[in-house]
């Protein structure tokens, strides 16, 4: 099975990141199709999302420091291909654990190495440091949700860096799968004006799909759901159906 490792990312917090890992995991998901999530952030909220306790043990935290092999610490959900990676606040912690360590930036490829999934979809935390490295390091592709605000862009040019510095010191293979719109609000202007900036910058990286700012979206996570759990009838469960086809189309294209 070929093997296609995506990290969902954006230093920003509350852009859509988590909600959009989970999300297309899970529509990516399926018997056929065995997908597993990375909860690489601190605040676990992907683990909580999908309905687990965040008190729960080993996590990625073991698992980056070679404390529990990735058998151990892999957790089927409630949605059938789906698997996950836990994380707990924990997870803060190997930032500075792992600097002290031979291959540092290499701890979670090398995890994933011993797994077989169609796909591997990386949720990381909203910061530039080592679990972002490790994650850039082990990832094919990059997927960067940017939410429809003000102040969408700032920030980019920072992580764009860091993705180049990754791609010419350890992962010269990593590429651009592309950036996706969140919280988007047809009815404002401002949409449409980010929505053309980010043209100009990315141009064809930019998907089709918009996720739209929806209620039943941000509500689902409270639940313990994926939004197909909590309504799949919603206009975001029908737009990240739209987006899991383009990543499909994408990878496989």
């Amino acid at each position: 099975m070929k093997q296609t490792t995506i990290a969902v990312i954006n230093q920003k917090g509350g852009v859509g990141k988590t909600t959009t890992a989970v999300n297309l995991a899970a529509q990516l998901a399926s018997k056929q199709t065995p997908v597993l999530l990375v909860d690489l952030d601190p605040q676990g909220n992907a683990t909580s999302g999908l309905g687990l306790d965040k008190n729960i043990t080993p996590t990625t935290y073991q698992l980056l420091l070679g404390e529990a092999p990735i058998e151990q610490v892999v957790l089927a959900t409630n949605r059938e291909g789906l698997y996950i990676l836990p994380a707990n606040s924990n997870l803060a912690a190997a930032e500075v654990e792992l600097v002290d360590l031979d291959e540092r930036e290499f701890k979670l490829r090398t995890a994933l190495q011993k797994t077989d999934f169609a796909y591997i979809l990386i949720d990381c935390p909203p910061a530039l440091g080592l679990l972002t490295v490790n994650a850039l390091t082990a990832a094919d592709q990059i997927l960067i949700p940017v939410q429809a605000e003000y102040y969408a862009l700032e920030g980019l040019g920072q992580l764009l860096a860091t993705i180049q510095r990754v791609k010419q010191s350890i992962n010269p293979s990593v590429e651009l799968l592309g950036v996706v719109l969140t919280m988007y609000d047809k009815r404002t202007s401002l949409s449409e004006q980010v929505m053309d900036e980010l043209t100009g910058h990315f141009n064809d990286k930019i998907f089709k799909t918009l996720i739209p700012r929806n209620v039943r979206l941000a509500e689902a996570p409270s639940f313990g759901k994926t939004i197909f759990e909590h309504d799949r009838w919603s206009k975001g469960a029908r737009a990240y159906k739209q987006l899991a086809k383009e990543v499909t189309k994408r990878v496989n294209g």
